[in-house]
């Protein structure tokens, strides 16, 4: 993906993505899925949060193309669009390239920082690190 940063003041997807992207988004993949859709359908289904003109859903969408979150095929005059990625492949894509940035002492910082964040939380949470970590060796041993 091009041109992703982020903005550490910003909270979930506007974290790595402008407002009206984020929002864009995330109407897509809470009511597409994998489906083709038009900008009419995707300007439509943001009616009731944001009144916005046709063009700026047109150029945010194919901003999005061009970072490769959207897919776009031609039908006719016009482009539908799919995102490439669901949102759990997005935000474990943003976390690797944040990791992927580090130097070994950033990588032994944010493991620290996320055992203590998983130690705060609940047992289930805990439990769950617990079936990933596990799983992760058994990848590893079979490699």
């Amino acid at each position: 993906m091009k041109g992703i940063r982020i903005r550490p003041e910003k909270e979930g997807l506007r974290a790595s993505l402008y407002d009206l992207e984020a929002l864009i988004m995330e109407n897509i993949w809470s009511c597409c899925g994998k489906e083709w859709h038009s900008v009419n359908c995707v300007k439509d289904g943001l009616a009731d949060q944001r009144e916005l003109a046709y063009t700026t859903v047109m150029t945010t969408m194919k901003r999005l193309h061009d970072k490769g979150l959207l897919e776009r095929k031609k039908d006719g005059r016009r482009f539908l669009y799919a995102p490439s990625m669901t949102q759990a492949e997005f935000h474990a894509h943003i976390a690797r390239e944040v990791l992927d940035s580090l130097d070994d002492l950033g990588h032994e910082a944010a493991i620290a920082l996320l055992v203590d964040e998983v130690s705060q939380a609940d047992s289930a949470q805990l439990d769950h690190l617990e079936a990933l970590i596990a799983r992760k060796r058994e990848e590893l041993k079979k490699a």
